[in-house]
């Protein structure tokens, strides 16, 4: 599986930017997928996560503002961010995960989850 994520930039507080991550490569369908962000010197932090049956999990810190969805049909992933704070500011990185729905955002260094290459978004 090869991802690519595309869609960050720089937004005002208050802002919305939305997120895509175009997954090629082996059977999609069978991940778990999410996003997860990181600041300079910090941990990966889970975002969101949506499980091939339509499953979803948010961090707290996002919930009410952000919105992952998956399209099956274009093997896409996004991420709606709205009410967007200046704590959001991070490298959005969009991941596939073969753990469940339960796990994905609790295990960043898990060995078998793909990565993207990571984008970024700032809101000052």
């Amino acid at each position: 599986v090869q991802l690519v994520e595309s869609g960050g930039g720089l937004v005002q507080p208050g802002g919305s930017l939305r997120l895509s991550c175009v997954a090629s490569g082996d059977t999609v369908g069978r991940y778990c997928m999410g996003w997860f962000r990181q600041i300079p010197d910090k941990e990966r932090e889970g975002v969101a996560s949506v499980d091939n049956i339509g499953i979803i999990r948010y961090a707290d810190s996002v919930k009410g503002r952000f919105t992952i969805s998956r399209d099956k049909a274009k093997n896409t992933l996004y991420l709606q961010m709205n009410s967007l704070k200046s704590e959001d500011t991070a490298v959005y990185y969009c991941v596939a995960s073969p753990l469940n729905i339960a796990m994905v955002l609790r295990n960043p260094e898990y060995k078998h989850n793909i990565w993207g290459q990571g984008t970024q978004v700032t809101v000052s």
